[in-house]
């Protein structure tokens, strides 16, 4: 499976579009481009794998594999990129600003159903990042 990120770059947050097969999933959230910086930046475009990860802030999550020089770059849920972020996607049901949005949760949930459903049946699962 591919989910394809579709970005668009604002100088308080990055904006995208999350689809897979051509079907629009969600929107996202994620810091500026700030050159790859760790815990600033969003990470470069790209491909990376995606796995299921659990940890006991986020519990169950997505984790994007083999970021260059960043480690635990994950999908979770938050509403404001530059308070809530540090790095990570979060999916978000609206966009309401730059790097801003609506009811991270439900579009996790959907996000991580998907993903979680291809993985149970071994398919490998590639996120590809452009703008």
């Amino acid at each position: 499976m591919v989910v394809k990120l579709r970005r668009t770059y604002h100088a308080t947050g990055t904006n995208g579009q999350l689809e897979v097969a051509g079907a629009l999933i969600c929107s996202t959230i994620e810091l500026p481009w700030r050159n790859n910086e760790k815990q600033v930046s969003c990470i470069p475009e790209g491909t990376y794998y995606l796995r299921k990860r659990h940890s006991t802030r986020f519990n169950w999550h997505v984790e994007i594999r083999d970021v260059p020089n960043r480690k635990y770059v994950l999908f979770h849920p938050a509403n404001d990129a530059l308070k809530e972020l540090k790095g990570c996607i979060a999916p978000v049901t609206q966009l309401c600003g730059a790097g801003r949005g609506l009811q991270s949760r439900r579009a996790f949930i959907l996000l991580k159903a998907m993903v979680y459903k291809a993985l149970d049946m071994e398919d490998d699962v590639l996120l590809l990042i452009t703008s």
